[in-house]
């Protein structure tokens, strides 16, 4: 998850007829009385989980442990997709508040609400820069420390969950957005090595979780997913295991559509890698109006056409799915109405656009 804003990308062309079907999608919602709220009483012959089953992926949300005492939106998350990411339970400053003491109780609710739903489950995230414990950020450690520090950490968390996630985010946001290594913690204290150990102690901790690399800005090519690319391939050439790449997929309409968002996913799986849409949702400048949420509904159908255009592709999942317990509105000011679901979780003409696109229509 991010709070930087997005550089601006190269813009590309919405698709008129594209814009044209959300926008009639659009006012047929607003004029006709039967574009109800979901509830957990209203069910349809085929989820958006269901529909990207049947192409061999899968379609979730991530959800955080607040959240499920929404009932009505627990409810339909349970419902609507079919695998979940848990947003901060599973983060450093959650699992290990003090050093050597684990606190699994936030995540462990996640599996517990995954498993009650038949979601299959992401974990996210043992190494980034962000959201760690006091004790860890305060410290002044020597490259010993640090080190025996961090493989304990992600040997005792993953360790914990193995079984019960099917993926991990080991390292998230480590590049910077001209491709050099974010000058993080472990970086000026460990060297980039950093990053092969992490995946090294994660696979000795759980062999068959699928171990990812995880960033946002790289949805498209240029310098950062570059950096990536490069990474990745030396990994591979050195024998550090790293299954996937994970595109965050913060986007924003201001900032224009990704430049070549189909060919990038397919460059990566031509790595050997599993590539996932990881974090989606698609922000815009208050207020909305019906010609934005109709650039926002191509736009979903565009991320999820890409997917579904390289075989690779393992699945999306959008970060968070209703606008009323979305990030984006408390760190970026002013912006907003980045999801499928309104507040009051009602559909808007990105849903449709989903549905369409994982049907095939």
């Amino acid at each position: 998850m991010r709070s930087t804003p997005r550089t601006p990308a190269r813009r590309t062309r919405v698709r008129a007829a594209g814009l044209a079907a959300a926008t009639a999608l659009l006012l047929g919602l607003a004029a006709a009385p039967s574009a109800q709220a979901d509830t957990p009483h209203h069910h349809r012959t085929a989820t958006l989980g269901d529909l990207a089953e049947r192409t061999g992926r899968y379609f979730g949300s991530a959800v955080d442990n607040p959240e499920l005492a929404d009932t009505d939106y627990a409810d339909l998350l349970g419902t609507e997709f079919d695998s979940t990411t848990p947003g901060n339970g599973m983060k450093w400053y959650a699992t290990e508040p003090q050093r050597g003491v684990f606190d699994f109780t936030a995540g462990d609710e996640i599996v517990r609400y995954a498993k009650a739903h038949g979601l299959k489950l992401r974990g996210h995230t043992l190494l980034w820069h962000s959201q760690l414990p006091g004790w860890l950020t305060s410290g002044t450690w020597t490259a010993d420390e640090l080190r025996a520090i961090l493989k304990n950490h992600i040997t005792q968390v993953v360790k914990h969950y193995r079984g019960k996630v099917f993926a991990w985010d080991v390292a998230n946001e480590i590049m910077n957005e001209d491709g050099t290594y974010r000058e993080n913690l472990f970086y000026t204290t460990l060297g980039p090595g950093y990053i092969a150990d992490a995946l090294r102690w994660a696979r000795a901790a759980d062999p068959k979780v699928k171990l990812y690399l995880n960033d946002y800005n790289v949805e498209g090519t240029g310098a950062k997913s570059d950096a990536y690319y490069t990474l990745i391939k030396q990994l591979k050439a050195d024998r550090v295991p790293v299954d996937g790449f994970g595109m965050q997929a913060h986007l924003a309409l201001q900032y224009g559509f990704p430049y070549q968002m189909e060919q990038n996913i397919q460059r990566f799986a031509d790595l050997g890698l599993d590539v996932a849409i990881t974090e989606l949702d698609i922000r815009m400048i208050l207020p909305y109006d019906a010609t934005k949420l109709a650039q926002q509904a191509d736009w979903y159908r565009q991320v999820t056409e890409a997917c579904l255009a390289v075989r690779r592709c393992v699945g999306i999942t959008l970060w968070g799915y209703s606008d009323g317990h979305s990030w984006i509105p408390s760190t970026f000011p002013g912006q907003g109405a980045a999801l499928p679901w309104d507040e009051n979780l009602r559909r808007k003409p990105a849903y449709d656009a989903i549905r369409s696109a994982l049907a095939g229509t």
